[in-house]
């Protein structure tokens, strides 16, 4: 059985509690730290005991995993200290609901035999994506100072060159915007994910730039766990520092709320890690894992 952490004493608790554990715990920590800010996308947290736990799975309230097939929704944080404990609870009923495609997601590698394990118990094919996990200087010397080194640290101050701020200009996104982010989001390109994406736009902090015709050309989103995603470029604007600039003066406008700023980048996107070397992200000792789980 699991244990719901309820009530806002515990779960700034359970935060605590994570940051210690950091950066293993850093998807999961930074979903309860949202959850302490007014928790807008209605998550819960369960544990196997209190206060000494060894496994958090964050989800979403059955009332609103309603769709079967709406892996977006119905996705899964996960910590835990003893992948033991955490397959004995994962595979418990109540926690995980192995009839509907899911998603669950962790900073730790360590847990894919758990899950591949348990997929194959419920009759489940599993896509497993490891990608390189990024954390912005500011958080890692608030949050991880232990992994501060001068070799780690990258050179500069981490301002983009400038750009034509007659031409673009800072704002936001609105949900009609939702169905751009979807064509070109890695992990979208659905009606499920677009809807995701109109919730993420609803509920939690966005930047774009808008082009010279005061339409979206670079954006950059927030997700249910706080972390930086979705970032984009229409193709005729690609290649002029634009993701730079926005990403700089969004991590500027979150580091005063005091948020913990990280992001993923896949493996293959050279193009990328530069960039997100040079905007001062420290490379995280653990990685960015998403299993995509689907019922045989």
């Amino acid at each position: 059985m699991m244990f719901q952490v309820q009530g806002a004493q515990m779960l700034r608790k359970l935060e605590g509690f994570l940051r210690k554990s950091l950066p293993e715990s850093l998807k999961v920590y930074g979903t309860v730290f949202h959850m302490n800010k007014g928790n807008p996308y209605k998550l819960k947290a369960l544990v196997d005991e209190w206060p000494d736990f060894n496994t958090v799975v964050v989800r979403p309230q059955e009332q609103e995993m309603v769709d079967d097939f709406d892996c977006y929704t119905n996705t899964y944080q996960i910590y835990s200290k003893d992948p033991g404990n955490c397959q004995e609870l994962l595979g418990s009923p109540g926690v995980i609901n192995w009839k509907q495609h899911l998603q669950i997601q962790s900073s730790q590698p360590s847990l894919n035999e758990v899950i591949q394990n348990l997929a194959a118990m419920n009759s489940f094919k599993v896509e497993h994506t490891q990608c390189f996990l990024y954390a912005a200087l500011d958080s890692v010397k608030t949050l991880m100072p232990s992994l501060l080194d001068t070799k780690n640290v990258p050179p500069g101050d981490g301002k983009p060159k400038s750009i034509n701020e007659e031409m673009f200009k800072l704002s936001s996104l609105d949900v009609t915007h939702a169905a751009l982010v979807n064509e070109f989001w890695h992990f979208g390109g659905n009606e499920r994910s677009q809807r995701f994406i109109k919730h993420c736009i609803q509920n939690f902090p966005n930047f774009c730039l808008l082009g010279p015709e005061g339409t979206p050309i670079s954006w950059n989103l927030m997700d249910q766990t706080g972390e930086m995603r979705m970032a984009g470029t229409i193709p005729e604007y690609r290649c002029q520092g634009l993701i730079s600039y926005l990403i700089y003066n969004q991590t500027q406008a979150l580091n005063k709320l005091g948020f913990p700023l990280y992001c993923h980048v896949d493996k293959k996107n050279k193009i990328m890690q530069k960039v997100i070397y040079k905007m001062q992200f420290i490379c995280m000792p653990c990685s960015w894992n998403q299993w995509h789980c689907v019922p045989l």
